[in-house]
């Protein structure tokens, strides 16, 4: 079934540092970003606490949803003008489908909280099943807006986000492992945090991306912009997304919500600040159908302002953690290998007698990502592979035509990695009291990495 949406008067062009422009073209994505469930993604950051690594890092959900928006309008435009479907069936693109794929793409993200993976690890909350209920939830301005196409097209939008639309065409534009989504954080990371591993052939990808009866391909003359793509996206995650120092600013902001929940659990030790939005993910009574308005009213800036609040806490940890967090006091780190494992409670209980709990002291992260994954039926956790369409109309798996995403497809890229306070790498002749714990706590540190001193 088509839905069509009522196009603007004259259209609305924003600005855009990464795409140039985003055009707005139909009443309905206007309508949409004017909701205040979306106009909410303002407030909370893309990348979360990494622009205390890569300070100019303060672009936000909002900013990259309309940048997703504005590339799948772009597919659309592409594939109407050189794939539309002539017959039912015949696997071309049907431009009924346009406002589907474009609001999907608009709203991919509406369901993310407040320092969006790390408050998700936290609370157990999921953002792609809260992205369907303000979707499919007739109390939100979202689900109005949609539901003016028709009655069942708020479903239809949220089943994109599901992955269980009719029209896997639509669904990959939205998720795979080339999709308008990644293509976007991408470029858009790259720019705002000053790296320039991100940047990658958008024009020639979009050129040469076509559809096809089980989803998307891409033409075979169109390999080494994709291979481009696939390097860009590996080297981001090395360079950018798994940088130690935002990976430690998580791990403290993690611990610091952690003692929050426990305190709320066990005392009334926060009752003096009252973090009265938080409660519900604190205590563990949230729940997505019937408190969603609550969650609304989260973004960074609310947590922010509790955690500022928490620095004069009379509960110590809670205190420190806040002030580590809001004052970017980093914890240190030294990556460990299967070798070196076993030596962790070694270095965490120099740490507690060093006077630290280790609880909320130490931690460990381990950050890896396939650069390009080729689809395993015994994989529960799987995105679509990426086809490339010879001139015969036969498909072939990218890693099969090139040899340098071979070379990495199905390696995990990343560390392991155990954090602890920088006091510990302490020196100075003023720390005696524990100058001695120090002293034998940095024995197992050399060069950023744990080492055996016994064989050293």
């Amino acid at each position: 079934m088509g839905y069509y949406s009522t196009p603007l008067d004259q259209e609305k062009v924003i600005r855009d540092p990464v795409l140039s422009h985003v055009y707005i073209q139909d009443q309905i994505i206007m309508d949409l970003i004017n909701t205040t469930e979306f106009q909410r993604l303002r407030r909370i950051h893309q990348l979360g606490t990494t622009s205390q690594t890569f300070p100019g890092a303060e672009h936000t959900r909002f900013t990259h949803s309309l940048g997703v928006y504005e590339i799948v309008r772009r597919i659309c435009n592409q594939f109407q003008r050189n794939y539309p479907s002539k017959t039912p069936g015949d696997g071309l693109w049907d431009d009924s489908e346009r406002i589907v794929a474009e609001c999907a793409g608009l709203l991919h993200d509406i369901g993310h909280g407040a320092y969006s993976h790390t408050f998700e690890h936290i609370f157990h909350t999921n953002h792609e099943q809260i992205t369907q209920a303000i979707i499919t939830n007739p109390e939100t301005e979202v689900n109005q807006v949609l539901s003016k196409v028709g009655p069942d097209f708020p479903n239809r939008v949220a089943s994109v986000i599901n992955k269980t639309y009719d029209n896997q065409q639509v669904v990959q534009m939205i998720s795979s492992q080339c999709d308008a989504d990644r293509m976007d954080y991408l470029l858009r990371d790259s720019y705002f945090t000053g790296a320039q591993y991100g940047k990658f052939d958008l024009d020639r990808i979009l050129q040469v991306m076509r559809p096809y009866k089980d989803g998307i391909c891409f033409k075979m003359s169109g390999l080494h912009a994709i291979e481009y793509y696939i390097v860009s996206r590996f080297q981001m995650y090395l360079q950018v997304y798994f940088h130690p120092t935002s990976r430690s600013i998580e791990v403290i902001l993690a611990h610091l919500l952690l003692r929050a929940k426990e305190l709320a659990e066990t005392t009334d030790g926060l009752e003096h600040f009252n973090p009265t939005l938080l409660m519900p993910f604190l205590e563990g009574t949230f729940n997505p159908e019937t408190d969603l308005k609550d969650y609304l009213r989260l973004d960074d800036g609310v947590l922010n302002t509790y955690f500022s609040t928490w620095r004069d806490a009379p509960d110590k940890i809670l205190a420190d953690l806040a002030d580590r967090f809001v004052n970017r006091k980093p914890f240190k780190s030294a990556i460990y290998t299967d070798k070196t494992k076993d030596l962790l409670p070694e270095l965490s209980k120099l740490i507690e007698d060093a006077g630290f709990n280790p609880e909320y002291y130490t931690a460990t992260d381990n950050s890896y990502n396939q650069p390009y994954d080729v689809y395993d039926p015994k994989s529960e956790h799987h995105n679509a592979q990426i086809e490339l369409m010879q001139k015969d109309g036969s498909l072939v798996e990218l890693s099969q035509a090139s040899l340098l995403v071979r070379t990495i497809t199905g390696k995990d890229v990343g560390d392991s990695r155990f954090f602890f306070p920088k006091e510990m790498l302490q020196t100075d002749d003023n720390v005696e009291l524990f100058k001695p714990i120090y002293d034998n706590f940095q024995r197992y540190i050399k060069n950023d990495t744990i080492i055996d001193p016994k064989e050293n």
